[in-house]
């Protein structure tokens, strides 16, 4: 290894093709635990603003735990405690334990913390739906599920958007804290990379950059679809 591009080939012995590959499980937890999280938030939202008290009052309890202990503690905790539970529940019913994947599991794991923030950005975000216009659908005659798919959502997504652009850019850093529970996404690949070559600014310095350009490209993507999404209605000055 005696220079930069010895250090980074894609090939033994080199540690792009690591490095690379952290890249992709970390885009692939990142794009599940948000999906995940999405139809959680979406639920919740929905169940805050239209449940029941005793229904209200779970989701209330479960998104100010979530949002009030430190995501790394949670990690920890939904990681084995999790895993503990379902091999508890496996052995009581006769069969044998299981190691959980890590990519399911870091997705499982980051989607109910991300859920929790989601549920409050499309709370506000409903709430912000002029409420004459939801009147109006339902004086049409219009179906609760067709007022929720023809006007409450068009409506309300350009409302959630920028604050769901900045929870798909958390949850992409968020998927960094896997490395304590030993998953080789980005940020854990760096390290083994740096710890065996001593290169520890170098290949840091890279991790920083691959972050960086996924972050550029998802805010591009988001300002499109805001745009899109945004035609038609008034500019704000």
């Amino acid at each position: 290894m005696d220079n930069f591009s010895d250090l980074l080939a894609l090939s033994p012995p080199g540690w792009g093709g690591n490095l690379l590959m952290g890249l992709l499980h970390t885009v692939q937890i990142a794009a599940g635990a948000y999906g995940l999280g999405l139809l959680i938030g979406l639920m919740g939202a929905l169940g805050k603003i239209h449940g029941g008290p005793v229904l209200r009052w779970g989701l209330e309890i479960y998104t100010t735990v979530i949002r009030a202990v430190p995501e790394l503690v949670l990690i920890l905790l939904l990681y084995y405690a999790g895993t503990d539970l379902l091999n508890a529940l496996r052995e009581s019913l006769g069969l044998e334990r299981v190691d959980i994947n890590g990519l399911w599991a870091g997705i499982y794991v980051i989607g109910l913390v991300q859920g929790a923030y989601s549920t409050e950005v499309f709370r506000g975000a409903f709430q912000a739906v002029p409420h004459g216009q939801v009147e109006a659908a339902r004086a049409m005659g219009l179906r609760p599920l067709t007022v929720l798919r023809r006007i409450t959502l068009p409506i309300m997504l350009p409302y959630a958007l920028p604050g769901l652009s900045n929870l798909w850019l958390i949850t992409t850093k968020d998927t960094a804290l896997l490395a304590v529970v030993g998953f080789s996404e980005l940020a854990l690949e760096t390290k083994q990379a740096a710890g065996a070559t001593r290169e520890y600014f170098m290949f840091y310095m890279v991790a920083g950059g691959l972050y960086l350009a996924l972050t550029l490209v998802s805010s591009l993507g988001f300002g499109l679809l805001e745009r899109r999404l945004r035609r038609g209605q008034p500019t704000q000055m």
